[in-house]
């Protein structure tokens, strides 16, 4: 049915006064702002075509100012009741006091007429039967959410119905639409049957037929409501279940990496309904699907807010709740890398249009959020170190970065840097390291003095580079993903190595003081230090119990210890990215090495000195004097009782010196002892090339003292094989 009204309008007051008025005419089943300007008196006129005879026509009069006068409202039925009375009077009300200000005469012609092609429309009481009909089919039929389909004789009378009063095919879609989208779900099938309903109807309204003004706007509504279940799919595109009534799952899930039924026949409506080239389109669609991500998100952001709500500064918790903080934020992590992770695999059925790159749409807002997070909660909870929790996190932040790279996930600004986000932490973390483990090298912390382990060495030493190994196996988790802190963290090592040498030689400086004389500048030699030696007591030196406790140490710290930081250390080599500077790896604790192995040669030689000292005291021990007085004794023996007493004397050395060191120190004195000894008998016999005579004695003596030795040949011999 079309109807064409050709009104004309005339205004009237109740008082003498004629004024200028405008008129403003729409029908009510019209939008608010599709209306028409007319002028009182100026004879135009304007069609307008009425849903139904429960439409009216509605006419605003305002004066010359713009100021509303009142409001006409004609009753559609009350003109189609005598089409033959064209012109009359309406009365102007003022609302909402409903007071009658004036009259408006109208000219209106009411008809019907047929379609170019002379197909009969139904008239509006004909679409209303028809809606009556429909209505109590489905009524009948139950026709409810996952129940849409008409069927059987009642599908029959509607059609029947429809054709035989000429009810328009897209009348009869749309009506049956305006039911369906009232029980919208977002599932495969109410898409699919919005689908085959609307796709004719669009096809119609863009071909050369066209709609009625009632069809146009029952499809302006049920599009709008198409909209929101499509907004609908879209934004919760990882919750719908096909088995459920509502087609949308209540409770909060895990994604399966599966696309759901309904994204497909979604996509395919969505692309019927708006032109898939155009932005505005593509950027509505692409929408849809970043809110999905932000509610994604928000959803498990739930998890970790008590954490981070109202706490801008550090919170303290005890342990248990740290833990539980720490595990909570790792699982969030995981859980965002597996809502990626789902994306890229519905990406890959391609069902989404070209234009959606969902992995990265999505990446881009759960890898911010996942940052403004992380950050968050570092503040809130700060770690203190790389404890297992923490160390836990770092794994899981540096994995989720790592992960993007590895899926082409394009770089996405104030996203996720785990380094950005722990560099600050893990620098206070070693420098904190370092503060304590050198506090507890101060000498009033020290509570091992006098006490020695099993290698007979200070527990000091043993305690500090155990804590040392341990700090190189926390920080494990953290060099392997940015080699770039072994340096720093070699530095601090270096710092507590020399704070730990410091540490022995005061800790021992009593029993140290009596080597100082000997211990020679390198610019002075072997004659500089037998001239400091002269300067000493008449007194026999003994080597100190806690003298051989600090050379084992040192000894222990050169040949054990210290060796198993640097391996540990330039194992991390690998580490580097090819092209990086791993050679300088483990130079400042070679600078430590250098010094303390000075330092241990030093003391070692400054013993060897005070006991070669020692057989120089008396005449009677003083091997250049034996040798001396050995000219004119033509019988070895009498040579032999001459060195009875320095050979009693070396063997008491040895064994002394036995008791307080270990092996690889006790064979070092020894060495050096007798290297020592071999260098006064050398010096003697270079002075006297010429007299043989010196010669015999200088045989019987070094004879003699070799026996001393090889009176303790067991020990040298154990010393040996330990070695």
């Amino acid at each position: 049915k079309s109807w064409c009204d050709y009104l004309t309008q005339q205004f009237s007051r109740r008082n003498t006064t004629r004024e200028t008025y405008s008129c403003k005419l729409r029908l009510k089943s019209s939008p608010e702002d599709d209306v028409v300007p007319m002028q009182p008196g100026s004879g135009e006129t304007h069609v307008f075509f009425p849903d139904s005879l429960g439409d009216d026509l509605i006419i605003d009069v305002s004066d010359t100012k713009g100021k509303p006068c009142g409001r006409v409202v004609a009753q559609v039925a009350t003109m189609a009741e005598e089409p033959a009375d064209k012109l009359r009077w309406w009365s102007i009300y003022r609302e909402p006091e409903h007071e009658l200000v004036g009259r408006i005469h109208l000219y209106v012609q009411y008809t019907t007429a047929a379609d170019e092609n002379n197909t009969k429309y139904g008239s509006v009481a004909e679409t209303v039967a028809y809606d009556i009909v429909l209505e109590v089919a489905m009524k009948a039929q139950h026709i409810q959410q996952r129940n849409l389909v008409l069927q059987g004789s009642w599908k029959w009378l509607l059609t029947e119905f429809a054709s035989y009063y000429g009810v328009s095919d897209a009348y009869t879609k749309l009506r049956y639409l305006s039911y369906i989208v009232d029980v919208a779900t977002p599932t495969a099938d109410w898409l699919n049957l919005v689908h085959e309903l609307l796709l004719p109807v669009l096809m119609k309204s863009h071909g050369t037929a066209t709609l009625s003004h009632q069809e146009n706007r029952i499809l302006g509504e049920v599009e709008e409501q198409i909209e929101q279940t499509l907004a609908m799919v879209f934004e919760n595109y990882k919750c719908l279940d096909e088995s459920l009534v509502s087609g949308l799952a209540e409770d909060f899930r895990p994604p399966t990496g599966l696309a759901a039924s309904a994204l497909e026949p979604a996509i395919k409506l969505y692309s019927l309904l708006h032109d898939v080239l155009s932005p505005e389109a593509q950027l509505r669609l692409c929408g849809y699907f970043q809110t999905a991500a932000r509610k994604r998100s928000r959803r498990h952001m739930l998890e970790t807010d008590e954490f981070v709500a109202g706490n801008s500064e550090g919170i303290k918790m005890d342990m248990v709740t740290f833990t539980t903080a720490y595990q909570k934020m790792k699982s969030l992590c995981h859980n965002i890398r597996n809502e990626i992770f789902t994306d890229i695999e519905i990406h890959n059925h391609h069902i989404l249009p070209s234009f959606v790159d969902l992995p990265n749409l999505t990446a881009a807002i759960y890898s911010v959020e996942l940052s403004n997070r992380l950050r968050s909660f570092l503040v809130a909870c700060p770690p203190t170190g790389p404890s297992s929790p923490v160390a836990d996190l770092v794994i899981a932040t540096a994995d989720f970065q790592k992960d993007l790279a590895s899926w082409n996930i394009c770089s996405i600004k104030a996203g996720v840097d785990a380094k950005e986000l722990f560099h600050l932490y893990i620098v206070l973390w070693i420098e904190d390291k370092r503060r304590a483990l050198l506090e507890n090298c101060r000498l009033d912390k020290v509570k091992w003095s006098g006490v020695r382990t099993q290698h007979m060495t200070t527990p000091f030493v043993d305690e500090m580079y155990d804590l040392l190994k341990n700090t190189l196996t926390e920080y494990e988790v953290i060099i392997c993903r940015w080699p770039e802190y072994i340096f720093v963290l070699e530095n601090a090592i270096a710092d507590i190595e020399k704070a730990v040498i410091d540490s022995l030689e005061k800790q021992y400086v009593d029993i140290l003081a009596p080597l100082k004389d000997c211990i020679a500048p390198k610019k002075f030699g072997l004659k500089y230090v037998q001239k400091l030696a002269k300067r000493n007591s008449t007194c026999p030196y003994v080597v100190p119990e806690d003298l051989g406790i600090l050379l084992n140490t040192m000894k222990r710290l050169l040949d054990v210890l210290r060796p198993r930081i640097e391996s540990h250390l330039r194992s991390w080599s690998s580490c580097i990215p090819h092209g990086g500077n791993s050679a300088a790896i483990g130079e400042r604790l070679s600078e430590v090495t250098v010094t303390l192995r000075a330092k241990f040669r030093n003391y070692m030689q400054a013993v060897v000195e005070k006991l070669s000292e020692n057989t120089r005291m008396q005449s009677t021990t003083k091997l250049k004097k034996i040798i001396q007085d050995s000219k004119g004794l033509v019988l070895e023996s009498d040579i032999r009782g001459r060195m009875q007493e320095l050979n009693d004397q070396l063997i008491g050395a040895i064994n002394h010196v036995h008791k307080v060191s270990e092996v690889h120190v006790f064979v070092a004195i020894c060495r050096g002892f007798w290297d020592r000894m071999g260098q006064d008998v050398l010096s003697f016999l270079e002075n006297r090339k010429e007299n043989k005579a010196w010669y015999k004695g200088a045989r019987v003596a070094v004879s003699v003292s070799s026996f001393s030795y090889s009176s303790c040949w067991w020990l040298l011999l154990f010393a040996a094989m330990v070695m």
